[in-house]
């Protein structure tokens, strides 16, 4: 089942996988994870920093964060800049501490309010505002340059945020797939889904995201691509694993 995050210290430190981290402590690295809604981002990215001894940085959580903001305050949809402040002024950050991390706004958790109906209904939306996506890259660049050791997952971390990543990959998956799996998430966590509505809303989330103007979602031209649909979270993170190793191990040959 694909879900949620891991807190840095867990995954900094983590000796349960059987795996030796690939990446030296000393080396600052960036892996980007991209692709659109369901494919498993979140837990995929997770899972495989865990494995590299890295960071996990789950962008999706500070548009959703932002979102809930929205709805909360009950701004209106023409009230941009008011909003926009009062996001940054929310100051979006994350609580390594916990397992899985949990988002803060004004230092409070947002974790239990992101994943609600309202949220995911309106979260693309909010995700098109540019002077929105402007500051969240900010906060994102910020992030990793207090943690330069990262896997980061979204729709624009490969394209925008990290275009200079040591690797990037794009996630893809059937839209009915990824419907099921973002519906099966949603029952987890005790909310009445309706999966054709779910479907439907997966392809509007997908032109929507596709079509903005700032941050779309793109595969970069140097990412590599998989295509989730058959396989399950294991196989994905297997290869992607398998992935950075050998460009790890090119680049110290490279260098040799």
């Amino acid at each position: 089942m694909f879900d949620g995050g891991t807190p840095l210290a867990t995954a900094l430190s983590d000796s349960t996988t059987g795996h030796t981290p690939a990446v030296p402590d000393d080396q600052p690295i960036i892996i980007t994870i991209d692709g659109p809604a369901g494919t498993g981002k979140s837990t995929v990215a997770r899972q495989l920093a865990k494995r590299l001894g890295l960071g996990f940085l789950d962008t999706g959580a500070m548009y959703r964060a932002a979102t809930a903001i929205f709805l909360d305050s009950k701004f209106e949809r023409d009230e941009i800049g008011e909003f926009v402040s009062k996001v940054m002024g929310a100051d979006l950050h994350f609580d390594w501490s916990m397992d899985p991390p949990v988002i803060l706004a004004w230092d409070d958790p947002y974790d239990d309010r992101i994943r609600d109906p309202d949220v995911t209904a309106t979260v693309s939306w909010v995700a098109t505002l540019g002077e929105l996506r402007r500051h969240m890259v900010r906060k994102q660049r910020i992030i990793a340059a207090q943690h330069p050791r990262l896997v980061t997952e979204g729709r624009d971390q490969g394209s925008v945020a990290f275009p200079d990543a040591f690797i990037k990959f794009y996630l893809d998956a059937e839209p009915t797939v990824r419907a099921k799996r973002r519906s099966e998430q949603l029952k987890l966590d005790g909310h009445d889904v309706d999966e054709s509505e779910m479907l439907k809303r997966i392809v509007e989330r997908d032109r929507v995201d596709s079509t903005r103007h700032d941050g779309p979602l793109i595969c970069p031209d140097d990412a590599i691509v998989v295509d989730t649909s058959a396989m399950d979270v294991n196989e994905v993170v297997d290869h992607l694993e398998a992935a950075v190793r050998e460009r790890l191990a090119a680049t110290t040959r490279a260098d040799g």
